[in-house]
């Protein structure tokens, strides 16, 4: 249905943009516009049993959830990397998550490998047509909520503040996700739904600038939750076991994730954006890749980059289709991030240096 709004130019699975990507930015940074987010798709888990069965394998606090309530989970593998990552609204009756499209199917069919004996299905429901906006604004008010077991579905993106039992990593005052009031509502009439309309470059701008991984994007078979800032908002470090939480727990505590994800600040001149996967270089050495690129309406060109940990703090040269982009780079997730970060290590007994032998002074 979007794709017949005027000026709607598709890309793949998303509509782009409706004709001009960086004036539909500051009408979704506005609040005003809506986003088609043709690729989300929405999982309904049912049951008396759900929280209790979501929170027994998934990295978030999920037993008490409140009815109204929003927050995201991850699935994590045995060795605490990420699988999955679903958006949460709980409604009282039953428990919505927002996935991915590309993530749907094989999360949906994890989800029902774990039932066993559990009170619970799950289900897809890919007919469900999705929007995002910014709250507080013109949009909002315009969106006709679905609510079929009486509480409007809809989903406030928790990465505006460390939820309870998270922890952030990025050293900065003034956080860029502290007003990043990111909502996705499940539609009730989407043929109902009025402009102005904003692409998901416009949307993908604003998400990189407030540092928000995405598993589109920032996942890959290695990541932990540690290198993107994940713990923030979609893992709770004071629950219980759960697949994955020895990795987490261990890193937390002794610090040093593997890797770290970074903030670019692209140079404006040159006229090519990097695509995901574009090599970061340090030198001539090759430090990490792009996960996310953007060029957004006040910051000019941007991305996130996952970078090896020992790569230099500094300005790095993003290589993209054989053009080299100077980047300057703000830390996000520092090198030795971790609960004690700040406590001076002792020196490995490997490394300390070696006494004299006392044989030798005879």
């Amino acid at each position: 249905m979007f794709d017949s709004i005027p000026g709607a130019v598709r890309e793949g699975d998303v509509i782009a943009h409706f004709g001009n990507p960086l004036i539909e930015q500051r009408q979704l940074a506005a609040g005003e516009a809506l986003v088609p987010l043709t690729d989300r798709t929405l999982i309904e888990v049912a049951g008396a049993d759900r929280l209790t069965w979501l929170d027994s394998f998934t990295s978030q606090a999920l037993k008490g959830l409140p009815a109204g309530a929003s927050t995201e989970l991850l699935v994590l593998d045995p060795q605490g990397r990420v699988e999955h990552a679903a958006a949460v609204f709980e409604d009282g009756t039953a428990t919505w998550l927002i996935a991915d499209s590309a993530d749907t199917d094989a999360l949906a069919t994890w989800l029902q490998r774990m039932v066993f004996r559990s009170r619970v299905t799950v289900t897809v429901k890919s007919d469900a047509v999705l929007a995002g906006f910014f709250a507080g604004g013109g949009a909002q008010a315009r969106v006709a909520v679905a609510a079929p077991n009486g509480h409007a579905l809809v989903w406030n993106d928790p990465w505006q503040s460390v939820q309870p039992g998270g922890h952030q990593y990025a050293a900065v005052d003034g956080h860029p996700g502290a007003d990043y009031a990111w909502t996705i509502a499940v539609l009730d009439d989407a043929d109902a739904l009025t402009g102005p309309f904003a692409g998901a470059l416009a949307a993908e701008a604003l998400r990189v600038a407030a540092w928000r991984p995405r598993w589109s994007h920032e996942v890959d078979e290695r990541t932990i939750p540690h290198e993107a800032d994940w713990i923030r908002s979609a893992v709770h470090l004071d629950k219980g076991c759960y697949r994955g939480q020895e990795t987490v727990a261990k890193v937390h505590n002794l610090g040093h994730p593997p890797r770290r994800l970074a903030a670019l600040h692209l140079d404006g001149s040159e006229v090519t954006l990097p695509q995901p996967g574009s090599p970061v270089l340090a030198g001539d050495a090759e430090v990490g890749q792009v996960t996310s690129a953007a060029l957004h309406y006040e910051d000019g060109p941007i991305a996130l980059a996952m970078l090896s940990r020992r790569a230099p703090i500094g300005d790095l040269v993003v290589r993209a289709d054989g053009v080299d982009i100077a980047a300057a780079q703000q830390v996000i997730v520092p090198a030795d991030a971790g609960a004690t970060a700040e406590v001076p290590r002792l020196t490995r007994l490997s490394r300390r240096p070696l006494g004299e032998d006392p044989r030798n002074s005879r």
